[in-house]
Order: C-alpha cells, then sequence, then structure tokens
C-alpha cells in the first residue's frame, strides 16, 4: 500500500467547547476528504473495529473516533447529574465541525450508531447518509410509558466488570473465546485490549473506560430516536441483529420506510456484535452509504 494512505494513523484533535480532546484513528489517504466518521458501541473502542475499516483504506477515509470515556480521548467523564447521550451526540456534532468539511456518511454500531442518528437530527446539512449497525433504539410503547431504566444485568455487568489485570497479554488471554468475545476473532480480541486498557504507575493495566462509566452509559439514556428519525433528513441504512438486537424498532417497520429513506434489513446468523461477526456486511454498507 502507497505510504500516502497506509492506516490507521492514531490522532487526537482539541474540543476546546467539549472540555477534552476526541482521539480517534485516520484511515485512509490524508489529501482525501473525510468520506465516514465511525463511532463504537458503550464499552468498546476505535481500534476494536480495525480489521474490518482497514480493509476501505484503499478506496475511502474514514475517522473512527473515541467517544467521551473510551479510548484515548480526554473528554470529561462526570457522572453526576450527567445529560445521557446527548453528550455524545454534542461531542461527534463538534468533532465533524472540527475535523470535516463537507457532509459525510456517519456509521456507527450500537451505542454509535444511535449517537450518529442523534447527530444528524441536530445538524442534518452535516451529513451525507447514516449506515448503523444495531443501533441501540428504545421502543416507542417504552418511551411512553414514562417508566426510567432500573438496574438492569447491563449495568449490573459493567458495574462487575474485572477492570484491571497484571499486562494486556493477560487481558487478551482472558477474554479470547469467553463471554461476549467468544464470537470475535483473536486479531479483534487484541485490538480492543490494545486501546481498551492503559497502564497504571504500579505495572498493571486498566481498563480505559471504566466500569462506572459504562454502567452510567447503560443507566442514563435521555434521548428519544423516533423524534431523530423524523428530524433526520438524510438518508437511513440500519443492519439489525437476527438475535438479541437492542433497535426495538420491531412493529414499526412499515411506518418507517414509508417514505423510502430508511432501509431496514436483519443479518441472518448475527447476534448484537454484528460487525465482529460480519464484517463484509459493514463493508458492504460502508462502499454503499460513500458511493450514493
Amino acid at each position: 500500500m502507497d505510504a500516502k494512505v497506509s492506516s490507521p494513523r492514531q490522532r487526537h484533535i482539541a474540543l476546546e467547547s467539549r472540555g477534552g480532546a476526541t482521539a480517534f484513528l485516520d484511515f485512509g489517504p490524508q489529501d482525501r476528504p473525510v468520506d465516514v466518521v465511525f463511532s463504537h458501541a458503550n464499552g468498546f473502542n476505535a481500534r476494536t473495529y480495525r480489521t474490518l475499516l482497514e480493509p476501505l483504506a484503499g478506496e475511502m477515509r474514514i475517522l473512527a473516533i473515541d467517544l467521551r470515556g473510551h479510548g484515548a480521548s480526554t473528554l470529561p467523564t462526570v457522572i453526576e447529574g450527567r445529560d445521557g447521550w446527548a453528550e455524545f451526540r454534542d461531542d461527534l456534532l463538534a468533532f465533524l465541525a472540527a475535523a470535516t468539511e463537507a457532509p459525510v456518511v456517519l456509521a456507527g454500531h450500537s451505542m454509535g450508531g444511535t449517537s450518529s442518528l442523534l447527530a444528524a437530527a441536530v445538524e442534518p446539512a452535516r451529513v451525507k447518509r447514516l449506515a448503523l449497525f444495531d443501533p441501540v433504539i428504545k421502543p416507542r410503547e417504552a418511551m411512553a410509558d414514562g417508566v426510567p431504566i432500573t438496574e438492569s444485568p447491563l449495568i449490573q455487568g459493567a458495574l462487575r466488570r474485572r477492570a484491571v489485570f497484571p499486562s494486556k497479554p493477560a487481558a487478551v488471554e482472558a477474554y479470547t473465546g469467553r463471554g461476549a468475545f467468544r464470537s470475535w476473532t483473536p486479531a479483534m480480541v487484541a485490538d480492543y485490549v490494545e486501546a481498551g486498557f492503559r497502564e497504571t504507575p504500579d505495572g498493571e493495566v486498566t481498563l480505559t473506560c471504566t466500569p462506572a462509566w459504562e454502567a452510567s452509559n447503560f443507566r442514563t439514556h435521555n434521548y428519544d430516536p423516533w423524534a431523530a428519525f423524523a428530524a433526520s433528513r438524510c438518508p437511513i441504512d440500519i443492519r439489525l441483529a437476527a438475535e438479541g438486537s437492542t433497535c426495538g424498532i420491531a412493529g414499526h417497520e412499515a411506518e418507517l420506510v414509508a417514505d423510502g429513506r430508511i432501509t431496514i434489513e436483519t443479518v441472518p446468523g448475527t447476534s448484537h456484535f454484528l460487525p465482529m461477526e460480519r464484517p463484509d456486511v459493514v463493508a458492504q454498507a460502508l462502499r454503499a452509504a460513500v458511493a450514493a
């Protein structure tokens, strides 16, 4: 590969209005305008998706960001009195203003997909298209009942997550083939660990996304995805997990696709970790979004 398009490059960009800097991986030719900005799931980081994004670097430019409280980003992580996922939305909009010029494809997995949808709803002129991979969408009926989020198993699981390991190789060994990582390739597990842990003063490693922050993201949503669907103006492509999807649009598909702007596809044989299990689907969706 030509040196001009070697990737990924680890970069940071200061977002003064947001109180810190966003870290991101820059895939593709630096002299090419940005095509795609990709956002990760809760608890993950940009590098987790390296092996599925890197093969696209010869044909498009992708910026994969570390959301607030994840990876190498330095944006504040104050849990008390949080504004919910609007923080990620506004961080993403500030990043777009600082790092991009023309409208781009916003893509994302899980929480990253939802954050992309929320951003497109607020500033539609910045977004060419949305490519969402099992985004977190609270069912409309649950929105209407006004019931607050309780101490769900996801929250309790995050709080119980082991935060410290003797080393990164020890963390890779502990994760490989187990739990949520069962369907991941060894390279994806290694990439997640590489950017998902930092060294401690005593020589061990600890999670960059703390269990408390991950749990807070599960607990504090505070957004209306249905209003965002209505307010957005660009085409939206949604790929759903076949099992255990977090995208609660069942029963409303016809309504969403009625005007031809939204497409919905369930990917057979996938769980919520759809990008890890079917990177080819992600690649196909991003190629189509950029070409449209």
